[in-house]
């Protein structure tokens, strides 16, 4: 009786598995096979810049120049918007600054605190050790001057995205007039009052106004010549760094990890041969 019952509950234990495993491989070849949405016709895939970034491939680098760039196009533009609650001023010593600089900088920001008199809210200027502060005082705030939606914060932006570099990129190089095809296939995709429209969004249609319009927005301490697309490297650049700041050290420590594993694995190798070959020799 005990083994019938294991029988009929194994039976029942592949049943399901496989009904799992048929129900998974017809929604996986189906998906996309139904109405046509704006969505699927319009969408664009994220691209890079002509030449990708220093830290793409399996060699990567900072480009400590772009990252200072891009550092300046966040906080003069980005910065009204969005904040950047994981990384502390502290951080920017990796982009190349010096103590003092980066001392300077923090100084520039206005952080909350507490009034330690009274315990009530107040404000003073940043600390190394304090991080990037947000610009609303809450998300019931940043709705309201947002046309209800919260602009998100961008630490960890590249990495929340699928190709998160490129995808910041083609996002603020992407905004445009839609088409005269959407208009008259998706009449309810154009854009209503305070949206804009972007083929690389989710939904094509965003609340965030285009941060970079011009040429020149963002006058480079270095002199490099500040295009829309020069800026949108450069800030996705510097938001990839914020959002994994170990990368380059990850990436060549997997390296080094890897000539490890490949010369233990010879020497395993050569090991065997030479224990083998003394048996071999004691046996003949």
């Amino acid at each position: 009786m005990i083994r019938l019952v294991g029988i009929l509950v194994g039976i029942g234990f592949t049943f399901v598995v496989l009904l799992a495993f048929v129900t998974g491989a017809y929604t996986a070849a189906t998906e996309g096979l139904g109405e046509e949405t704006a969505e699927k016709a319009f969408h664009l895939e994220a691209h890079g810049p002509a030449g990708g970034f220093a830290h793409d491939g399996l060699t990567p680098e900072w480009d400590l120049a772009q990252l200072q760039r891009g550092y300046q196009v966040y906080k003069e533009v980005c910065s009204a918007c969005h904040s950047l609650e994981f990384v502390a001023f502290r951080n920017l010593e990796d982009l190349g600054y010096s103590e003092d600089e980066v001392k300077a900088e923090a100084a520039a920001w206005v952080v909350p605190d507490i009034n330690p008199d009274t315990g009530e809210n107040s404000t003073r200027p940043g600390t190394p050790t304090d991080y990037f502060p947000s610009p609303y005082a809450n998300d019931v705030a940043a709705a309201a001057a947002n046309n209800n939606a919260i602009p998100p914060d961008l630490s960890l932006i590249t990495k929340a995205r699928h190709h998160g570099p490129e995808y910041v990129y083609s996002l603020l190089t992407g905004y445009q007039e839609p088409s005269a095809e959407l208009a008259a296939r998706f009449p309810d995709s154009v854009p209503g009052p305070g949206l804009y429209h972007n083929p690389y969004f989710a939904n094509l249609n965003l609340a965030m106004a285009p941060p970079l319009t011009t040429d020149g927005q963002v006058t480079y301490a270095d002199g490099t010549e500040a295009t829309v697309s020069q800026m949108s490297q450069d800030v996705a650049a510097f938001l990839t760094w914020a959002a994994e700041p170990s990368l380059v050290d990850r990436v060549k420590l997997g390296w080094i990890v890897m000539g490890f594993l490949l010369f233990v694995t010879v020497l395993a190798w050569l090991a065997k041969k030479s224990v083998w070959s003394t048996l071999k020799t004691r046996k003949d």
